[in-house]
């Protein structure tokens, strides 16, 4: 069976994990904690990076920056993961669904700004495959109405957006490094933060409200609860496993840059045919192979589809069901302006497997592909 995804191993993690164990700190903002959070700065040119235990608490954590209170609204796509409304719902806020772009399945940012209220705090771009929002027009918006930008770029790492990382463009960046993204660490996250003087209240809340990262680094001489907080510290021995993919993160992305190309390459035919639509990256993006997609004419037929790739040994899997069509999604959100892609499109796309060092794999996918249409 070739799997939809295989968690990424590089070769050093066992490693690295063992040598955090014998540093004698394993618990949160270890040696490794540590060279993750300069990584992320140094490649991304963040002004300050914090590992998390997963890209729900970087949201999280980015909504009480973010002051989020009960009854305000923030603007988010409805083709999302749970995660990206839970943590403003979770402060209270009414989540307002907006319309996506079929061409890249993000946020259409020329319907932002007719859902935007006088309770709306908050714009949550979402960069699906790793390929960014149109964030020129996202923070151009946001200016004029002095809104939070928090962008979701759980599968954006190491993607660009006119040569700006994914993450750093926004007030906050959210990073994740769950077992199926580029970079793994099991289950993980990272919050990015653009201005310097929001790091310190990011640091307290993190460390349960406590100022107890200053008393590490000697700027007080006891630490004690100073603002309401939660743990959102990852073990030393998940950014253990992290560093060592991070430390080859190009090669990482080459490989899957070269398994993404191949499809591409390999699925102009079917598109150019018009059997098939393959993804589109605009020309001011640069994405990182997150995940390669197919979209067929309807969901029955992508149902057929599925079910054929599996009885061939194949896992291809479908992905997000709108939010708002959920019932937690008609509890605590309403949908803004017409849905006249979101449902249409998810309904289209299917996922073919992508992970580090396929190789030949790719072909047998894109034969079995070209089989099914036969």
């Amino acid at each position: 069976m070739i799997s939809f995804n295989v968690p990424p191993v590089t070769g050093k993690e066992i490693i690295y994990m063992q040598d955090a164990i014998s540093r004698n700190k394993i618990c949160g903002d270890g040696y490794y904690t540590k060279l993750c959070n300069k990584w992320i700065e140094d490649t991304t040119g963040i002004a300050k990076a914090l590992l998390t235990t997963s890209c729900t608490h970087a949201t999280e954590l980015a909504a009480i920056l973010c002051d989020i209170k009960p009854g305000d609204e923030v603007i988010m796509p409805s083709y999302t993961f749970v995660s990206t409304a839970d943590a403003f719902v979770l402060r209270g806020a009414k989540v307002v669904f907006v319309d996506i772009r079929p061409d890249t399945m993000n946020i259409d940012e020329k319907l932002i700004e007719n859902a935007i209220t006088d309770k709306t705090v908050a714009i949550v771009p979402v960069h699906y495959a790793g390929v960014s929002c149109e964030m020129d027009t996202i923070m151009e918006i946001a200016g004029k109405y002095n809104l939070k930008v928090v962008e979701d770029a759980a599968q954006g790492v190491m993607s660009k957006y006119k040569g700006k990382s994914l993450g750093t463009i926004g007030d906050y960046g959210c990073y994740s490094f769950h077992e199926t993204k580029n970079y793994s660490m099991g289950e993980g996250g990272a919050i990015l933060i653009r201005d310097a003087k929001d790091s310190d209240r990011a640091e307290i809340v993190r460390e349960k409200g406590t100022d107890r990262s200053r008393f590490l680094r000697g700027q007080v001489d006891k630490y004690t609860w100073v603002a309401a907080g939660s743990s959102y510290l990852p073990s030393d021995l998940n950014a253990a496993y992290l560093y060592a993919q991070l430390e080859v993160a190009q090669q990482v992305f080459d490989d899957r840059m070269n398994s993404w190309n191949k499809y591409n390459e390999a699925f102009k035919y079917l598109k150019d045919k018009g059997v098939i639509e393959t993804p589109f990256v605009p020309e001011e993006c640069e994405h990182n192979a997150h995940m390669y997609y197919i979209k067929l004419d309807n969901i029955e037929e992508r149902t057929k589809f599925i079910n054929y790739m599996k009885e061939n040994d194949i896992l291809t899997v479908f992905h997000y069901i709108p939010l708002h069509s959920a019932p937690a999604g008609r509890e605590y959100g309403v949908f803004a302006g017409e849905d006249k892609y979101t449902t249409k499109e998810s309904e289209r796309i299917v996922r073919l497997p992508l992970y580090y060092n396929m190789g030949e794999t790719v072909d047998e996918v894109i034969s079995k592909v070209y089989k099914y249409f036969e």
